[in-house]
């Protein structure tokens, strides 16, 4: 993380927010710690994978173009709005924050989630409900996240091997995120999100999509209470990549870390473009191909 972005001087003032809410550890060598246990903690990973998005528009702002729709993965969806700049990005780096925090107040110790692939939704709901879980995140292609209590995740994972299931992965997060495990937490961020400055409607061309149901924010109030309901219920990512397709997507960027959403978009729309930014080497290599394929 923040290989091309660490040095932009756009993004400075965000690195240094961040670290801020960090406790003072620079985010750029507080990655580099792989075998920090911190670093896989609720708060900092929050804060962390906010950031990575936020630092690559502002390094990026001068050629992204003007008619985009920018959907969230999980915590991504606070920076969706921190990219569409319905939040100011240090707005959305506090928020984001403060959301981990309710999060970690409600969550009940051994919760956590695991990935399955290869089962169908029918199969993963009948399976919840004998366990006593929940899907937390739809993805393409017959994958979803689980999330419940430790004794439920172990008891589903058992049955999922017996299925035959193509993969199943503990996670390694230690809450049971996007089920009603945390309804609390989704009350907690609401009262927050009251609080917090807002941008709205967004600049014309600019479109972000809700998570729990791919719908566009048409509306302040509803989009805010979607947003505080996503800690505590179902994302349906598949269904927001397809609403991109929808609506004329040219192409996918993936802000990051990582490229795991970027491979799903190339799942749902094999004939479309699709990257990540971790597939560059360099903010000039990311202007290119976004001038190239996103400028259409």
């Amino acid at each position: 993380m923040f290989a091309l972005t660490g040095d932009a001087p756009e993004a400075a003032h965000l690195f240094a927010h961040a670290a801020a809410l960090l406790g003072g550890r620079d985010p750029r060598e507080f990655v580099r710690g792989e075998a920090d246990e911190a670093l896989h903690r609720n708060r900092a990973g929050q804060i962390l994978c906010t950031l990575q998005p936020l630092a690559a528009v502002s390094a990026l702002a001068d050629v992204l173009p003007r008619g985009v729709i920018i959907a969230g993965y999980s915590v991504g969806e606070v920076a969706a709005w921190g990219v569409g700049g319905l939040f100011d990005a240090t707005t959305a780096l506090d928020l984001v924050a403060r959301r981990a925090e309710a999060m970690d107040s409600a969550t009940r110790a051994g919760d956590g989630l695991i990935f399955v692939r290869g089962l169908s939704r029918e199969e993963v709901d009948r399976l919840c409900e004998r366990h006593g879980a929940a899907i937390a995140i739809v993805n393409p292609g017959d994958a979803f996240v689980i999330g419940g209590g430790r004794e439920a995740l172990r008891g589903i994972a058992g049955d999922v091997r017996a299925m035959h299931a193509a993969r199943i992965v503990a996670l390694p997060v230690e809450v049971a995120s996007h089920t009603r495990r945390l309804a609390e937490a989704s009350s907690v961020f609401r009262e927050a999100l009251r609080e917090t400055p807002l941008i709205f409607p967004p600049q014309a061309g600019v479109r972000i999509l809700s998570g729990i149901d791919a719908a566009p924010v048409v509306s302040a109030e509803s989009g805010l209470d979607k947003l505080a309901a996503q800690i505590s219920h179902t994302v349906q990512w598949a269904d927001c990549l397809q609403a991109c397709v929808e609506a004329g997507a040219t192409g996918f960027l993936e802000l990051g870390p990582g490229h795991a959403l970027s491979g799903m978009a190339a799942e749902i729309a094999p004939t479309l473009p699709a990257r990540s930014l971790d597939d560059f080497r360099t903010l000039q290599g990311v202007r290119a191909w976004v001038a190239r394929h996103l400028n259409a």
